[in-house]
């Protein structure tokens, strides 16, 4: 990992210590939770009251579903391990993959046809179902594709992406960077998505970087970041995510806070980007004179308790599935 110039030392606001103390926090309502406490798991009453992602990306309820039962669930063809990933993150959704999986079985690039899929996503559009997460915003990619509805669009993003066997470029990339990349040359895919979707490849066997080889900070990690570092525009955003990332551990101690480590594993440039993300979002309610590069003053989504388990599991490459009791 690059170790940022000493010349671009950054400058830390009053808000970048609420980074390390929602990072630590959001990570203990994460334990209590796995471990079968009752709700509410902290007193603080924003991460009560909104909704926010835990520290750790792959821990997330989504990530989690794309984990066990989209990447290592199913053929281990490269192509079709492929196929799912991007099946399942151009919408994002587990209900939308579930109603696929209940018309098709466990879809397949193999029996994949485009009149099957468009006819089940726009049956469940007529009867009023969200097809899409709420997370972020996917293109309608209708001027790349010159289709009516969004899904249809994404489809055929999907048939182009098997068509030029972009899975082969994927396997064969000398870095994370180069998947990216490979990702971003397609419509639709601007630089947030191509970065999260080179995450997403990235739990699975077709590539095996370590995740602290390159990040792209998106819009809202972009905000947080402005309100963590006064001087930001000079240090630049991702190496202000290198930063954080490098100096994790010095800064718990420094504040004196325990942060539970996801059984060992430190957190990395994504975990990293995706909380300034949320410390964007936190810093809303707790510091709404703080102004970063998009002026939103409240949160949208507030917190919605989800009674099913999750059963965590990480790619296995992580070594720490042995370690989860």
């Amino acid at each position: 990992m690059t170790v940022i110039s000493i010349k671009q030392y950054p400058k830390a606001t009053r808000v970048l210590n609420s980074y390390w103390e929602f990072a630590a926090e959001r990570q203990r309502v994460f334990f209590k939770r796995f471990s079968g406490e009752s709700y509410p798991w902290t007193e603080n009453k924003v991460i009560t009251e909104y909704k926010f992602t835990n520290a750790y990306r792959a821990s997330d309820r989504t990530s989690q579903y794309l984990i066990k039962n989209v990447i290592y669930k199913g053929s281990p063809n490269e192509q079709e391990v492929f196929f799912r990933i991007i099946l399942f993150k151009l919408f994002n959704r587990i209900s939308t993959w579930e109603l696929l999986s209940k018309q098709f079985g466990q879809p397949t690039y193999s029996t994949y046809a485009y009149k099957k899929y468009d006819k089940v996503l726009t049956s469940a559009l007529k009867d009023k179902e969200k097809i899409y997460s709420a997370a972020y915003i996917m293109p309608s990619g209708q001027s790349s594709f010159g289709l009516v509805k969004k899904h249809q669009n994404n489809l055929k993003l999907i048939e182009l992406l098997m068509r030029d066997k972009t899975w082969m470029k994927i396997i064969r990339a000398k870095s994370m960077k180069d998947v990216y990349l490979t990702l971003l040359g397609y419509p639709t895919l601007g630089s947030f998505l191509s970065y999260q979707y080179t995450i997403d490849i990235n739990y699975s066997r077709l590539t095996d970087f370590d995740e602290n080889d390159f990040v792209v900070p998106g819009p809202g990690a972009l905000d947080g970041i402005a309100k963590c570092f006064s001087n930001y525009e000079e240090c630049g955003s991702e190496n202000l995510i290198r930063y954080v990332t490098q100096v994790q551990e010095s800064e718990f101690k420094r504040l004196n806070i325990k942060f539970e480590y996801l059984w060992g594993r430190k957190l990395k440039l994504i975990d990293c980007q995706n909380l300034f993300c949320e410390v964007s979002k936190y810093s809303r309610i707790i510091y709404p004179e703080m102004r970063g590069t998009n002026n939103r003053k409240r949160i949208k989504q507030r917190f919605e308790m989800n009674p099913e388990q999750i059963s965590y599991w990480y790619p296995p490459k992580w070594n720490i599935n042995h370690l989860i009791k």
